[in-house]
């Protein structure tokens, strides 16, 4: 289904871009995502496609804000039953509550019901409708991380199985990295369109991979011609070997990864080794960081196994593992 809205007041905004399975949305907060989301469901006024110039009661959409917005005296499968009509509201309420695996609470008002079961509720109000788009605001802003997960899997799951195009907005990378689709919203617009993957191999700014959550995001600036040039880093008061056709003098986001950041014992340090202080470590089932201070900027490096931290490290950076972006006027 093709988007493609403007939106004058309360911000200048325009989107324009195709939502396939489970789309997603993602910017920081107050890029207007929330106010896209809306104008699709015709709660403000704005033009575009679909549902251009129809009554937000017309609109086959269903819409699923930020808190759910369950009805505080209506039971769950009375939430659900809410958007049926017929005489066998009831028992569709409880089928679409089976579905997602709430029918053993059915007799549950919201406010007895967690952040997770909630939303569960609430997909399965906005999906009893039939929908032609689905639309939700931030869903996991409700979720626990240990939940978060296992909730992400089931929406995305019942998304799927209902065949109904979904688009979600968030400032998450988490739901980013499950969806069919991404779209990257930066300076109220929309600045790159892709699969999760090849976005990630692939960020179209630094503002991208901010978004994205990429580790060691920084500011710089490129200092000489092309092919003697050096990545000026004032935050850590260093000057790196870096591999670009930027023009001299250019600002630039640049970004290396956390596994490709080396440690060195002082006395086998490379000459342009960076000097660096251990800050904390964040220790996960799937890989382990060291946070190091480096002037006034933190980098986070991906030791190898079994790595003992020397007493005082120095850090290199590859210059082929560096990318540099120039810096957006707006950013």
């Amino acid at each position: 289904m093709r988007i493609d809205y403007r939106i004058e007041h309360p911000v200048a905004l325009h989107a324009s871009f195709e939502v396939a399975g489970f789309t997603v949305l993602l910017g920081a907060s107050g890029e207007g995502k929330t106010l896209l989301l809306s104008a699709i469901a015709g709660l403000i006024a704005a033009r575009g496609e679909p549902f251009d110039g129809l009554p937000p009661q017309q609109r086959a959409v269903g819409y699923l804000p930020q808190g759910h917005a369950l009805f505080p005296h209506l039971r769950a499968w009375e939430n659900v039953a809410f958007s049926l009509r017929g005489a066998r509201r009831r028992e569709q309420a409880m089928q679409w509550l089976e579905r997602v695996g709430m029918a053993g609470l059915a007799e549950r008002w919201p406010a007895s019901l967690s952040g997770g079961q909630q939303q569960r509720v609430a997909l399965a109000r906005a999906l009893a409708r039939r929908p032609s788009l689905l639309l939700l605001d931030e869903p996991t802003s409700a979720l626990d991380p240990v939940t978060r997960d296992e909730v992400l899997a089931e929406l995305i799951a019942e998304v799927h199985q209902a065949g109904i195009p979904a688009l979600a907005v968030s400032h998450d990378p988490a739901l980013a990295a499950v969806a069919d689709r991404l779209v990257l919203m930066h300076g109220r617009r929309i600045v790159q369109i892709g699969t999760p993957e090849a976005v990630h191999a692939q960020p179209a700014s630094g503002a991208v991979a901010r978004l994205l959550g990429l580790r060691n995001v920084q500011r710089g600036r490129i200092v000489g011609a092309p092919g003697a040039q050096r990545l000026s880093w004032p935050e850590a008061d260093a000057s790196l070997r870096v591999e670009t056709a930027l023009p001299d003098g250019t600002a630039v986001d640049w970004h290396v990864p956390p596994a490709a950041v080396r440690l060195h014992d002082p006395a086998a340090a490379p000459g342009d080794a960076i000097a660096a202080s251990f800050e904390l470590r964040q220790t996960s089932p799937h890989r382990n960081y060291l946070g190091m201070r480096c002037g006034k900027a933190r980098l986070w490096v991906e030791p190898p196994a079994g790595y003992e931290l020397p007493a005082a490290p120095m850090l290199s950076l590859p210059p082929d593992a560096i990318r540099c972006w120039p810096v957006e006027e707006h950013a």
